[in-house]
């Protein structure tokens, strides 16, 4: 069975930096997209960004756009989120996530559109 792994989370002060690591398992074929969310206590899970394995097309998210950078590696079964200028309001448990379903050549960035996910790790962004 698909298994997905994050790591990398942690506590870094406002302006610092991040790397997310999710790794896939239990599966060797291609999945369509994979994609990082978050969900802050009391909010609703966030598409951050997301790629199109295939292809290496990519969607984030206005609230990460020019800070976040999501990217894959060779396997196309591993993901990464490096995050930059980190503000209080990115604390959150963050999730990968992963979907076989085919979505016609866009990348989804919507939770509902992905299938497997991950456990989450913690990201906590001191001012």
């Amino acid at each position: 069975q698909v298994q997905l792994a994050e790591s990398g989370g942690g506590s870094v002060q406002a302006g610092g930096s991040l790397r997310l690591s999710c790794a896939a398992s239990g599966f060797t074929g291609n999945f369509y997209a994979m994609g990082w969310f978050r969900q802050a206590p009391g909010k609703e899970r966030e598409g951050l960004a997301s790629v199109r394995t295939a292809f290496g097309s990519t969607e984030y998210a206005d609230s990460v756009k020019g800070r976040f950078t999501i990217s894959q590696d060779n396997t196309k079964r591993a993901v990464y989120l490096q995050m930059n200028s980190l503000k209080p309001e990115d604390t959150a448990m963050y999730y990968c996530a992963a979907t076989l379903t085919y979505y016609e050549g866009r990348v989804p960035l919507s939770q509902h559109e992905y299938n497997y996910w991950g456990q989450g790790t913690q990201v906590t962004v001191s001012s």
